[in-house]
């Protein structure tokens, strides 16, 4: 084959829609990937136009999709899972008709009880930025616990606790409103790692119950603007705002953005 016309099969899936290049290389060391009856291996070439790529039993098609990235306002009660059996409702339900044909899967997830900005992507290359570790990708989060948190607990939020051999904790925490004994419900936390349930474990470890968690910023992209169960397609400046430092603001009521969403799902209703 031509070597202008190929391409890495990791490369080729995550173009093609079907996941990011990370969860692809992930396919491929688990012999999930076929490409001409072969099990496929890392790094392997494949031509788009004659090769056969099979995943998990089905054919990959050939046609790259278009590059298309959306900021959603996810509501609680849906999960960021593309094939979820015990979770039926997922946040792709909240696409128009329009753009449902396509596949799509989240750049960085929220849980099922979360809500706020998540970024959903058909373009695999962006996908794996957002994710790997080595990219300083900035979230911050508005944090609703059921008891005040008194200040004086904020150096043990940045310091962190170790929770089943991994360590939790934030890289900024500041207190939202505080009364004047120095407490509040409300806070404003930011992290860039973000392990599985993070901020709900780490403040539950220290005796405190999260009433409420949302994802307001993702690097210097605010949801501001975008209703719940909306959102926007993104220009190429504001996927790059994603992977921008903000700047230290004083509360998670500052950022700004006047942007109105560019779509509604109409099948979908206001929580």
């Amino acid at each position: 084959m031509a070597e202008t016309a190929s391409l890495r099969v990791q490369k080729f899936l995550a173009d093609a829609g079907i996941c990011s290049r990370r969860a692809a290389e992930e396919l491929i060391a688990a012999g999930e990937v076929w490409v001409n009856g072969s099990a496929a291996t890392l790094g392997q070439k494949v031509d788009p136009d004659s090769d056969k790529v099979v995943v998990r039993g089905k054919q990959v098609r050939s046609a790259p999709q278009p590059r298309i990235t959306l900021a959603v306002n996810k509501p609680r009660g849906l999960v960021c899972s593309n094939d979820d059996p015990n979770n039926p409702d997922t946040v792709f339900d909240m696409l128009p008709r329009e753009l449902a044909k396509f596949r799509f899967f989240c750049a960085g997830r929220l849980d099922k009880d979360s809500e706020g900005l998540v970024v959903l992507t058909t373009d695999g290359d962006l996908a794996n930025r957002l994710m790997h570790p080595r990219n300083t990708i900035v979230k911050r989060y508005q944090v609703k616990l059921e008891v005040p948190f008194p200040a004086s607990r904020i150096p043990t939020l940045k310091r962190g606790v170790v929770i089943e051999g991994e360590r939790h904790q934030v890289e900024y925490a500041a207190l939202v409103n505080p009364d004047r004994d120095a407490t509040s419900v409300n806070l404003d936390v930011w992290m860039h790692h973000g392990k599985k349930r993070e901020i709900r474990q780490l403040f539950m470890a220290l005796g405190f119950e999260v009433r409420r968690l949302r994802r307001y910023q993702i690097g210097a992209f605010p949801l501001k603007g975008i209703p719940l169960r909306a959102g926007k397609k993104l220009t190429a400046r504001e996927i790059e705002s994603l992977f921008t430092l903000p700047k230290l603001l004083p509360n998670a009521n500052t950022s700004t953005t006047r942007r109105a969403p560019a779509f509604r799902n109409p099948d979908s209703n206001e929580d």
